[in-house]
């Protein structure tokens, strides 16, 4: 899945999109786990957190290059299907 065209995702039960922001690395970078905890992937935030007290805190500089991606499989993993850029219509 090529995530560079995903905009956004969509709950098929409701309609709602939500925005993925072409920001997220930042986001990563400057909050880590909590970014994780306030998107509700509890597994990454778990191991970002783990990941970071064996490594010193080195696994926050790599861990931002993942971000993007991680939050877009964890709304397909949810049933949520992703809208790309191009995709103007809307449910």
């Amino acid at each position: 899945m090529n995530t560079s065209e995903i905009r956004a995702c969509r709950n098929p039960a409701n309609g709602y999109e939500e925005e993925i922001s072409s920001l997220t690395w930042l986001w990563v970078f400057l909050f880590g786990t909590l970014y994780f905890i306030y998107k509700g992937i509890w597994t990454h935030a778990i191991l970002s957190l783990i990941a970071a007290m064996f490594t010193l805190g080195f696994s926050w500089l790599i861990y931002p290059f993942f971000g993007r991606k991680i939050v877009i499989l964890s709304y397909a993993k949810k049933g949520w299907e992703p809208v790309f850029k191009l995709d103007a219509s809307k449910n």
